[in-house]
């Protein structure tokens, strides 16, 4: 029986995938962790700041951990606001993360991203092996993070494995300063009758996925047999291309009122215009089976549904505020 740790746990992917992974192995076995205090009601939650190798290694060794889903980092948007800390954050952190792993013989997760890719690599059917020039710092260390994980299962047979994932979204986090954090802004704002300020150009084709689905996508390439994959790390993956203007024409099939103006974040639009519009597959389809199961259609309905059960669709019914474009990014 795996004993698993996940760092990050209270972010974006860990705020859906801790559940899942607690509801699939038992929650005795399944360690959340991250920076916040520990909370009394749960004794499977540590404090853990990645940065500190000796805590690393001392709550791997302490709770016996044989899988780290490694989640901890700083997003696009405010990575760039803070690249020296993004840095620390997001590199230091995976090393510590990798030596404890290669000391305890543990599996490790580490989720890429499409940020992985820069203006120079095709940017539709983006293939799985192709140049990798990133322009943002938080796409520096997700290309210098597959090449670390790569490192380290080939020197010291470190089981490291990842996906590389597009714009996600979730309805049991709040945005964290993605540059695809728009959508799920656009969500919310939809549930709580508002209109909505875009910080990205209408017509900005993106690679976007439907949490459950990459919660799925995760824990399927975790339990694969590892004599199928030919990459192990950084298998592209994705739900589906999609544009601002499309998510708000179909959120307005169930929110006829709804409406979206565009005030481009010319920061977050130039990190949008550096990524694919759209990653080929194949590989991951191939090797252990990936199936999205959620296309724009599907997430809308169930992401609008998921939101109104938590949210009382009529707080703030009256108002007509625009939220700001720059607010909440660091």
């Amino acid at each position: 029986m795996r004993r698993i740790l996940v760092t990050g746990a209270l972010g974006q992917i860990g705020a859906e995938l801790t559940p899942a992974l607690r509801k699939r192995y038992g929650a005795a076995r399944v360690i959340a962790s991250d920076l916040a205090e520990a909370r009394p009601s749960d004794d499977h939650y540590e404090r853990l700041d990645c940065t500190q190798a000796e805590a690393v290694a001392d709550l791997m060794s302490r709770r016996d951990i044989d899988v780290v889903y490694h989640l901890a980092a700083l997003l696009s948007a405010v990575a760039e606001d803070r690249p020296q800390d993004a840095w620390s954050v997001n590199m230091s952190g995976l090393y510590n993360v990798l030596e404890a792993a290669r000391r305890f013989g543990c599996q490790v997760f580490f989720p890429s991203s499409i940020a992985a890719f820069g203006p120079s690599t095709p940017r539709r059917g983006t293939p799985q092996i192709t140049i990798q020039r990133p322009t943002t710092i938080y796409g520096v260390t997700k290309v210098a993070g597959e090449l670390l994980c790569d490192y380290y299962a080939t020197r010291f047979g470190v089981d490291a494995r990842g996906l590389r994932l597009p714009g996600l979204v979730s309805s049991a986090a709040p945005p964290g300063g993605g540059t695809t954090d728009y959508a799920v802004e656009m969500f919310r704002a939809a549930i709580r009758r508002k209109r909505y300020s875009c910080f990205l150009a209408a017509e900005t084709r993106l690679d976007m996925m439907y949490m459950p689905d990459a919660t799925r996508a995760i824990m399927a390439l975790m339990e694969a047999e590892p004599e199928r994959l030919r990459f192990r790390n950084a298998y592209n993956v994705s739900g589906m291309s999609v544009t601002p203007r499309e998510i708000a024409a179909e959120i307005r099939k169930h929110a006829p009122s709804f409406a979206v103006e565009y005030r481009v974040d010319p920061k977050r639009q130039a990190i949008a215009d550096s990524w694919p519009q759209s990653l080929e597959c194949g590989a991951a389809r191939a090797d252990w089976d990936f199936s999205p199961r959620f296309d724009l259609a599907a997430m809308t309905r169930d992401m609008l549904a998921r939101l109104g059960a938590a949210t009382d669709p009529f707080d703030d019914a009256n108002s007509d505020e625009v939220p700001n474009a720059n607010a909440g990014f660091g």
